[in-house]
């Protein structure tokens, strides 16, 4: 803090120095208001979502179904191809045609992580129009609830 002591002159000489006070006490207000507000902004409400029940797409002529077995192998329509061969077998159903859509279908008990690695050998190999294969939810007759499931259909781009 900058003080001025009286000389005892009576002329009211300007004082250049920044009273930094009142900013400080300002920061400190604006502080507390923000972490008192923060905590409330952030919302927790359970919710049950559901089901999805989007009308299935039309099916193409001869779709590429490309499946991720429960022992994480490969196969490709009817037969198994390794990893390694994706690439090859796809040009060779398609004719190397990579606009053409693929349907991934997976096991349940085949990991997230798992099906992310068979996306990105699709990716690598220039099938970026990949759609995820599920079950369709099929509506229960009349006066039986509905069952709990989280099956669907969803697709990339």
């Amino acid at each position: 803090m900058a003080a001025k002591l009286d000389d005892g002159s009576d002329d009211l000489a300007e004082n250049h120095d920044i009273n930094v006070t009142p900013f400080i006490d300002v920061m400190l207000v604006l502080l507390i208001i923000f972490m008192v507000a923060a905590p409330l902004s952030t919302v927790d409400v359970p919710v049950d979502l559901p089901v999805a029940s989007a009308k299935p797409q039309q099916r193409p002529n001869k779709p590429l179904f490309l499946t991720v077995k429960s022992d994480l192998s490969l196969a490709f329509g009817n037969d198994t191809v390794a990893r390694g061969h994706l690439r090859s077998a796809l040009d060779a159903a398609t004719g190397a045609d990579r606009q053409q859509r693929v349907f991934l279908r997976a096991d349940k008990t085949v990991p997230y992580g798992e099906l992310m690695v068979v996306m990105n050998l699709l990716r690598t190999a220039g099938y970026l129009k990949v759609a995820l294969v599920g079950l369709e939810d099929v509506p229960p007759p009349p006066g039986q609830p509905a069952p709990a499931s989280d099956t669907g259909a969803a697709s990339g781009p």
